[in-house]
């Protein structure tokens, strides 16, 4: 087994190879941005992407990427480069946060290269949500040093705060004629308190709250709402009763006579779970991990699944009439795995059309996504 999963490896690394570089060309000719600009009249596309959980042996790879001189994590995202940089929008979820002056750790307290920033921002990332039951794994310095690592790479954020008055801003992302608000929270942080004297440093789930902050939004003119959560049983491919009792909670809610969210977007349970859509809005319960070290389940096994993800991508709409919903019209999933041989993020569709023998994992990714009915309201598997 461990043999022919390094002859997958192999082969998918030439495949990468001769993909990015295509990648690479394809960039240079839509200039620095990585995308056209998004047309008004077809509104626009969001995509959004699991956990990016840089685990020891992530780090050890970006260092051996960079050539043993600092770490780049560039090459790790290269293989789904493609569908991120031509969205219109672009979503990452930031589990960790970032250390400093080499002082980098994995599990259980995580402490990140800050050049991941980079990475992702190279990878046409536009924001992140950044909170997470790792937030505090390093207190309010280790907030502040990716927030500030973000900041530095041009990648917005939402979830985690410097400040009360950071805390209290609506993250807002303009999408051509749109304005996208990005709000996030954690069902936990590992049992790390807050900060002394810094109560709003990472956002909580709290039902209330999430509508306030999302009606406080839509009034202060975002066309478009999105919620990421990180929540859910780690492990467990169907969603929880809290998933799902929040996830009806929240799309039922109103704004005037619109929803008060428009996109709910999941973390957390280290394997790809379900997409729905409930009372008319899209759910993603769970994207699974993007990038991940090798990873062990709760019986100690270790688990393939935590190596597999998805890429949601929606297409909104804009509304009929001034102040109406801006509606997703396409909504699809990209199944993707991490190859934790070849330290590449694996667009499946891609790899399979190129030969790669990645079906049983590409298949086994669309039985969990399709697993509550989303076929029958249209959700369809992207390349």
């Amino acid at each position: 087994m461990i043999a022919r999963r390094r002859q997958v490896a192999l082969a998918l690394t030439a495949l990468l190879t001769a993909g990015a570089a295509c990648q690479a060309q394809s960039a240079g000719e839509k200039g620095a941005a990585g995308r056209p600009a998004p047309d008004a009249s077809r509104g626009f596309t969001l995509v959004a992407s699991g956990d990016v959980l840089p685990h020891s042996s992530i780090i050890d790879r970006a260092h051996f990427d960079a050539g043993g001189r600092g770490y780049d994590f560039r090459p790790m995202f290269a293989g789904v480069r493609s569908v991120v940089a031509r969205a219109d929008l672009a979503l990452c979820h930031m589990e960790t946060v970032y250390g400093a002056d080499g002082d980098y750790t994995g599990y259980p307290a995580f402490k990140s290269p800050p050049e991941v920033a980079a990475a992702l921002a190279a990878t046409g990332y536009d924001g992140c949500s950044t909170a997470s039951n790792h937030s505090l794994d390093d207190g309010a310095e280790g907030i502040r040093r990716t927030l500030d690592a973000l900041d530095r790479a041009g990648v917005r954020h939402a979830g985690s705060a410097r400040t009360e008055g950071e805390a209290r801003t609506v993250t807002v992302l303009p999408v051509g004629p749109a304005k996208v608000a990005h709000l996030a929270y954690t069902y936990d942080t590992n049992g790390y308190p807050l900060p002394p004297g810094r109560p709003w440093a990472v956002n909580l789930i709290d039902e209330n709250r999430i509508l306030a902050d999302a009606r406080a939004a839509r009034a202060a003119g975002a066309d478009v709402v999105v919620v990421s959560v990180h929540w859910g049983t780690e492990w467990q491919e169907a969603p929880d009763e809290q998933q799902l009792t929040l996830a009806r909670r929240l799309t039922a809610a109103r704004t005037g006579d619109r929803p008060a969210v428009d996109l709910i977007l999941g973390t957390h349970a280290h394997v790809p779970q379900a997409y729905e859509k409930v009372n008319g809005t899209w759910v993603v319960y769970g994207m699974g991990d993007q990038i991940a070290g090798e990873m062990t389940n709760h019986e100690g096994a270790q688990d393939p699944r935590g190596n597999e993800s998805t890429i949601g991508r929606f297409t909104f709409a804009p509304p009929g009439r001034a102040g109406g919903r801006w509606k997703v019209t396409k909504a699809e999933f990209v199944p993707q795995w991490f190859d934790v041989d070849a330290g590449r993020a694996v667009n499946l569709n891609e790899a399979l059309a190129r030969g790669a023998d990645v079906r049983g994992a590409r298949d086994r990714i669309r039985q969990v996504v399709l697993s509550r009915g989303a076929a029958k309201d249209g959700l369809a598997m992207g390349r």
